[in-house]
């Protein structure tokens, strides 16, 4: 006899208490394996698929798509067992999937992936309608209803929103664009997409929803609202990585007493050491891999500003290993991955893994590891055009870097005027950990590796 087991929304670990419903992989009537990827689920951190630590047959869903939960909620339920009971499907279903009751891996860590391998999903269909009852999930009071397979007819998989229709495929692959139209109400069954094969890319969406801007009129409800808190406007919602990034930025605001400190380089030398390096051969060294390369060196002669501040201890907690934040742009908004073991790796190490972290942002698959446990953070915030930024610290670090564009400009040089590649540096830092006079040789001993990069061999 089948024993249904309820599978709930496991700890994400790293601060997370909720996430959002991507996509379902699997459907009510599915055959799943232990560890077999039932959910994908997007956290305020990172996009990441859940595995069900159990083997069955899904009797219920819980929560559709675009649907937040918080951790503890229930996910799905499995009838354990139910293989064994119905002919055909536990003959041709996974060995992984018909254990004993309650049998379960316990591998549920989110993004990390579990120790068996996925399954193929299968679909039960009964040989004939039954009138008994299906199998229902227990009730909870704080989930949203469930989807359950229907009583009168064989069990068939609903249609998954923003994937396929009774129509045919929706060409979408992007998540975020599946998102984008839930969030304004948009059917992509009437998009036409301009990607490759009809594809609908995010600028599909943003088309639509600018033509709707100029065609719809708010509704009444949404008027009134904006009429009684006096501020009309559209509403955006705080939540996922901006609510996230919002809430950490007021914390470091409230909390930290930061101050700044700038200086002009001349950075001509470190551009033409880079050129050499590379003109070598081997692997290509990045700017930002030698501007890594001296922090971490200007960290190991000023450790007051790698720290963090434990203001119940009153203590400066200084730390013994750099992992080093650096800031990327992606479409889902600003995000830091952290190199981890900065101070110990190459110019070559830290110009790979700048580049596998941020491809990893690109495509939204880092992990919440990835994105949290920094120690410093470099910002070179010259890739957007500007010169200069005070940037709010990442707390519950104790200083960033900041790195300006790097362009040609009068310079003296030598004792005549020349026109030199420069670059203003900013350090913004926590004073509770130091004085100006810690931060302002921090930044010099920064600024002098990239006017002359022969200081930097000298304190390896």
């Amino acid at each position: 006899m089948a024993q249904v087991l309820e599978f709930k929304l496991p700890d994400l670990g790293e601060g997370l208490t909720e996430a959002e419903i991507v996509r379902w992989l699997v459907a009510v009537g599915d055959v799943v394996a232990i560890d077999q990827p039932v959910v994908e689920v997007e956290t305020a951190k990172a996009m990441v698929e859940v595995p069900c630590p159990y083997g069955g047959v899904v009797t219920a869903r819980f929560g559709e798509e675009g649907t937040e939960l918080p951790v503890g909620a229930p996910l799905l339920t499995v009838a354990v067992g139910a293989m064994e009971s119905n002919g055909s499907a536990g003959a041709s279903g996974s060995s992984d999937s018909s254990g004993s009751a309650g049998e379960s891996s316990g591998n549920v860590l989110v993004g990390y992936g579990t120790g068996a391998p996925a399954a193929r999903r299968r679909r039960i269909r009964p040989a004939a309608p039954t009138a008994a009852a299906p199998v229902t999930a227990p009730a909870a009071a704080s989930a949203p209803a469930p989807v359950q397979a229907p009583v009168e007819a064989p069990v068939e998989a609903p249609v998954p929103v923003g994937d396929v229709t009774q129509g045919g495929p929706v060409p979408v692959i992007s998540p975020l664009v599946r998102r984008l139209a839930r969030e304004h109400g948009l059917d992509l069954r009437r998009l036409t997409g301009s990607g490759p094969d009809g594809l609908i890319l995010r600028a599909d969406v943003e088309h639509a929803m600018r033509a709707a801007d100029t065609t719809a009129a708010p509704e009444p409800a949404v008027a009134a609202t904006a009429a009684a808190s006096g501020t009309r406007g559209e509403r955006v919602p705080l939540r996922g990585i901006r609510g996230v990034v919002a809430d950490k930025l007021s914390r470091s605001r409230r909390e930290i007493p930061d101050a700044t400190c700038w200086v002009d380089a001349d950075a001509t030398e470190l551009m033409a050491a880079r050129a050499s390096m590379n003109a070598a051969g081997g692997p290509k060294i990045s700017l930002l891999a030698l501007l890594a390369r001296i922090c971490t060196a200007a960290l190991a002669r000023h450790p007051e500003l790698n720290s963090t501040v434990d203001m119940e201890a009153r203590e400066i907690v200084r730390l013994p290993e750099v992992h080093l934040g650096f800031a990327a742009q992606t479409e889902r908004g600003l995000v830091v991955p952290v190199v981890r073991d900065a101070h110990s790796r190459s110019a070559e190490s830290l110009t790979a893994e700048f580049g596998r972290l941020t491809d990893a942002a690109r495509d939204g698959t880092l992990t919440p590891a990835d994105l949290t446990g920094g120690t410093f953070t470099l910002n070179n915030y010259g890739v957007f055009g500007v010169d200069g930024s005070t940037p709010i610290i990442n707390h519950p670090e104790a200083a960033m870097l900041g790195v300006g564009r790097i362009v040609p400009k009068p310079w003296v040089h030598q004792g005549e005027l020349a026109v030199r590649q420069v670059v203003q540096l900013s350090l913004t830092f926590d004073h509770r950990v130091c004085d100006g006079g810690t931060a302002g040789g921090f930044l010099r001993y920064v600024a002098d590796c990239v006017e002359h990069p022969a200081v930097l061999l000298r304190s390896l």
